[in-house]
């Protein structure tokens, strides 16, 4: 990726430390934000420095900081309330950011493909309308527009938008619900879902550092989307246990979240052509099968 550069992650979840632990590899710099002392103490451990930061409390001397920094990551999601497209980051250091203009070679904004909403079953790649059918899609779309505004003039920040699929890894699979024992299948086989490898996303976003194309948008999912039925009975053969039984959506979705139905309403075929074309990008794990095997093979 040629010289080691500095980035700055606002949120240091799951998808910010395995960007943060490929390029530290390759010798970058990286710090973040966090509000938890047990995440700080993890961070320390990466050798990322850690520093306060949520929606009540911005960054101290936040000029300074982000003006130190050539890479920019934010995974943090958008808020139910205030302004700039419900985005905290941008509600309290839009203007710090600006300022650090000349500084900045790439801002990466993590976004959902949820802000498609539901496309019946059909191809969508990165020109398919955005309809979100759920509030929570829609305050994230905001917030996408928010900092898409910044990449044109006269802002011209490097800002690329990630759209991305249901996010797996190790920790974080069917594996683990098989495991746990709350696995479920749900019989709906013609609705299929995207997912993506954490360290998948982790390839794409250090791809798109290195070939920087500000406003850009990048749907982030892997080459199979699936029923979450066929990755649950995956998960059961390579652990060697029986898979749970085949339940009636209709009888689930009674007792669904509103958030948890809104996953099931929207259908849709994530593409993800532009990733392989624009960034050169081939996926380590380019189906669940993959992945899980993986995981598993890890110890995971």
């Amino acid at each position: 990726m040629g010289s080691a550069g500095r980035l700055f992650c606002f949120g240091f979840g799951f998808s910010a430390e395995a960007l943060a632990r490929r390029l530290k590899k390759d010798g970058w710099t990286v710090a973040g934000t966090c509000r938890e002392d047990g995440r700080r103490a993890a961070m320390a451990k990466l050798g990322v420095k850690a520093y306060p930061f949520d929606s009540a409390h911005p960054l101290d001397d936040a000029a300074n900081v982000l003006s130190s920094f050539s890479h920019i990551l934010v995974s943090i999601p958008p808020e139910a309330a205030g302004d700039a497209g419900h985005d905290p980051v941008l509600r309290h250091h839009r203007d710090h950011l600006l300022a650090a203009t000349p500084s900045l070679k790439w801002i990466g904004y993590l976004s959902s493909t949820g802000v498609y909403g539901d496309a019946q079953g059909r191809p969508v790649d990165e020109a398919w309308p955005c309809r979100p059918t759920s509030t929570r899609s829609q305050r994230r779309l905001e917030a996408e527009n928010a900092w898409h505004a910044l990449a044109r003039r006269p802002s011209l920040l490097p800002v690329h938008i990630f759209r991305l699929a249901g996010i797996y890894g190790p920790g974080r699979s069917a594996l683990d619900s098989v495991r746990a024992g709350t696995a479920k299948r749900i019989d709906r086989p013609r609705q299929r879902f995207a997912r993506i490898h954490v360290d998948d996303i982790a390839g794409v976003l250090a791809a798109s550092i290195a070939r920087p194309h500000p406003g850009a948008i990048y749907n982030v999912s892997d080459d199979e989307p699936a029923p979450p039925a066929a990755v649950t009975e995956e998960a059961c053969r390579l652990l060697g246990v029986p898979p749970p039984p085949m339940l009636s959506f209709a009888e689930v979705s009674k007792a669904m979240s509103p958030m948890a139905r809104g996953f099931w309403r929207d259908d849709r075929f994530m593409l993800n052509y532009r990733i392989k074309t624009e960034l050169g990008v081939k996926l380590l794990y380019p189906d669940y099968r993959a992945g899980l095997k993986a995981i598993l093979d890890a110890g995971g």
